[in-house]
């Protein structure tokens, strides 16, 4: 049986920024729009953070049964290192998701925008999909398309959304900077899993384009990112304070230019996740001015 610290383990967001820093952007885009409200944002956030644990156990149980984890170099898994019964980490995923869904009718209801549980309601059904189901999107290359939909469009502008009652195209270039960081997460994840991935018929878009090629694309996403800021920056002056963060792309880049492999891109993951982090709360700060 799990113990209460591996249970802890396995939830823990280790992407937690691709959670939190969306929540950040889309505030700074509603702040722009002088319609920042704190207790719309917490519970976007509540929503944010539980989907996230969701898609953390989802993704435990569905690689686990499927024997993906079998070689794993990754953080801990509960289902492949047989420390807990595959229903209990489903039942684990299915509660974080119920958890998500009353938050999200919580926002729903304040924001008086009913429409938006069909967004939740695909939110969670993509998270259950990416890896689950008998054709997991995310064993086809689709992964990246899924963390940009939903942790960048969906997350920035469905935040700016509930508070503001409206978008702009701030909050657009918003949550396009923030998907493609929180997409360069899931890239290094992949680049770090293409050996164990391939023998497992795990088809990552990191395993169909190679690791060079996987390289320049993790590259090329924070590019992105930089490039959104700087558009962001045509309708709010203060949006490209974001370029800052830059400062804190240096060494994940170093190293995944200079061939870290492995275990060797466990701290390119963490330094990532800090970067979105950072260029979130810069862009927002940015974007509030």
């Amino acid at each position: 049986m799990a113990t209460t610290v591996q249970w802890v383990s396995a939830a823990r967001p280790r992407t937690l920024p691709a959670a939190v820093a969306p929540v950040i952007a889309g505030t700074g885009g509603a702040a722009a729009l002088q319609a920042a409200d704190p207790v719309r944002a917490v519970l976007a956030l509540v929503v944010a953070l539980l989907l996230q644990v969701g898609v953390n156990y989802a993704n435990d149980y569905s690689d686990g049964v499927r024997g993906t984890d079998d070689r794993r170099v990754g953080p801990f898994r509960l289902t492949g290192s047989g420390s807990a019964p595959p229903g209990q980490v489903k039942a684990a995923a299915f509660a974080a998701f119920g958890a998500a869904a009353l938050a999200g009718l919580a926002l729903v209801a304040l924001a008086g925008a009913w429409w938006l549980i069909a967004v939740g309601a695909a939110c969670i059904v993509a998270a259950w999909y990416y890896t689950g189901g008998e054709h997991p999107y995310g064993y086809l290359g689709l992964g990246e398309v899924f963390v940009f939909v939903f942790f960048g469009l969906v997350a920035v502008l469905g935040t700016t959304f509930t508070q503001a009652g409206q978008v702009s195209w701030a909050a657009l270039a918003a949550a396009v900077g923030t998907g493609a960081l929180a997409c360069a997460l899931l890239v290094a994840n992949n680049l770090r899993d293409v050996p164990t991935d391939a023998l497992a018929g795990k088809r990552t878009l990191a395993v169909r384009l190679g690791e060079g090629r996987t390289r320049g694309v993790y590259v090329g996403l924070l590019a992105v990112a930089a490039l959104a800021a700087v558009l962001a920056g045509l309708q709010r002056p203060g949006a490209p304070l974001a370029l800052l963060s830059a400062l804190a792309a240096v060494r994940p880049v170093r190293a995944v230019l200079t061939g870290a492999t492995g275990r060797e891109l466990l701290p390119v993951l963490a330094d990532t996740g800090r970067l979105e982090l950072v260029y979130a709360v810069l862009l927002a700060v940015g974007l509030s001015v």
